[in-house]
């Protein structure tokens, strides 16, 4: 499996930003698809998470309301819209997949089988 996000960037605070994460794996509708960050120094945190038919989403409080996951079954790809971006999301983004996740672990970095090469995002304030 194989997980391709697209180029994160640098945004000004309030403004907007679109990930995307690309997977080279069948039956993707079986899989959980999670976006996680990285800021220096600190750990590996969740942001959103979504099972495989797209019907439940999962998010962390500090993405409530700014950020919305979404997936397309029919082109393998999951997407993270970012809007009202504050200068503490600025981190590197990763994409994580892992089958069949049950809705209580959505939250768990160690739930996920695969991950991303992380994509820099920097909101400037």
């Amino acid at each position: 499996v194989q997980l391709q996000a697209s180029e994160g960037g640098l945004v000004q605070a309030g403004g907007s930003l679109r990930l995307s994460c690309a997977a080279s794996v069948s039956f993707f509708s079986t899989y959980t698809m999670g976006w996680f960050r990285q800021a220096p120094g600190k750990e590996r945190e969740f942001v959103a998470g979504i099972r495989g038919s797209g019907g439940s989403t999962v998010y962390a409080d500090s993405a409530k309301g700014r950020f919305t996951i979404s997936r397309d079954n029919a082109k393998n790809t999951v997407n993270l819209q970012m809007n009202s971006l504050r200068p503490e999301d600025t981190a590197v983004y990763y994409c994580a997949a892992g089958r069949r996740i049950i809705l209580s672990r959505v939250r768990l970095t160690h739930a996920y089988d695969y991950w991303g090469q992380g994509t820099l995002v920097t909101v400037s304030s």
